[in-house]
């Protein structure tokens, strides 16, 4: 079998920042998924299922939400390495315009203090697995070490 193309990116220099992973034709419309990398692979710890359940509930919350791009949202969720997480969004986009959307999205995070959207038995299938502070934490770190003041180099993967 070949190798998919996220395997093929060199995760020994991968940092912190938004990154186009694919895009693909679905008739006649361009689908972007985007690798919105929170930490650095194999270099740091990974996220904990609770804190990363929560971002997922915020981030979808707040995309599906958002003036701009609510109706061009197609999906928002955790990548298996829970190194960070993959937004598909339908357009040609490129990382440097969807970045504005991604650092309000991670400003929403890090800023939400109340009940998390979705976070019930009726709701979800996990409701009790959330950790709403170290969301918080974590959208700041990104915030900090990545979405403010990105560099190219954060904007597109290492060769």
């Amino acid at each position: 079998m070949e190798k998919i193309a996220s395997f093929t990116v060199n995760h020994l220099d991968l940092m912190p920042g938004v990154y186009v992973s694919r895009q693909d034709k679905v008739g006649a419309e361009t689908i972007t998924t985007f690798d919105l990398r929170m930490t650095a692979p194999n270099r740091e710890p990974v996220m904990n299922t609770a804190e990363m359940h929560t971002i997922e509930h915020l981030g979808a919350t707040f995309l599906r939400n958002d003036p701009e791009y609510k109706d061009r949202i197609i999906y928002f969720g955790p990548m298996g390495c829970r190194t960070g997480f993959y937004l598909l969004v339908a357009g040609d986009l490129t990382s440097k315009e969807i970045a504005p959307l991604v650092t309000r999205m991670f400003e929403f995070i890090k800023d939400y203090d109340g009940e998390i959207p979705g976070a019930a038995a009726k709701d979800c299938g996990n409701y009790l697995d959330q950790n709403l502070p170290m969301a918080n934490f974590l959208a700041k770190r990104y915030l900090d070490n990545a979405l403010y003041n990105i560099k190219e180099d954060r904007l597109v993967y290492p060769e």
